[in-house]
């Protein structure tokens, strides 16, 4: 199970909202599998459908999140018109089997939905995510 604050889902929604009809991308640190903290990057293929990090962004994600004590435990993106599933293209991507991919749908921009997955040799599993107040 993967714990998200309230606060921080509201976070993720708030940048798929902000980006959209771009995807939206960043990572998500932590500590094993507790959401501490959302890292936005930029898409640098400004793209509805498929998004590529900044490299230099990247690097500095890094280096920060471990700053604070924090790992990467995720990536995050958004599907502006489709459903919170992973795409044939986000599944060639999801190649770090310790990962965890979050994807924000904004199917329906009034109720947007947050799924949280894990892919092993290509087996994808849907990981539940609790929702805390803290």
């Amino acid at each position: 199970m993967l714990k998200l604050s309230l606060e921080l889902q509201k976070e993720l929604i708030a940048l798929a909202l902000r980006d959209s009809p771009i995807e939206t991308c960043g990572y998500i640190s932590g500590i094993e599998d507790e959401i501490k903290e959302v890292i936005p990057l930029t898409n640098i293929d400004h793209s509805p459908e498929h998004f590529s990090f900044d490299p230099g962004e990247q690097f500095t994600a890094v280096k920060e999140a471990r700053a604070k004590g924090y790992q990467l435990i995720g990536v995050y993106h958004s599907h502006p018109a489709s459903p919170a599933r992973l795409s044939q293209e986000d599944l060639r991507l999801a190649n770090d089997p310790r990962l965890y991919y979050l994807i924000i749908s904004l199917l329906n921009p009034e109720k947007p939905v947050i799924k949280a997955f894990r892919v092993i040799s290509k087996e994808v599993t849907e990981v539940p995510i609790l929702i805390t107040e803290g």
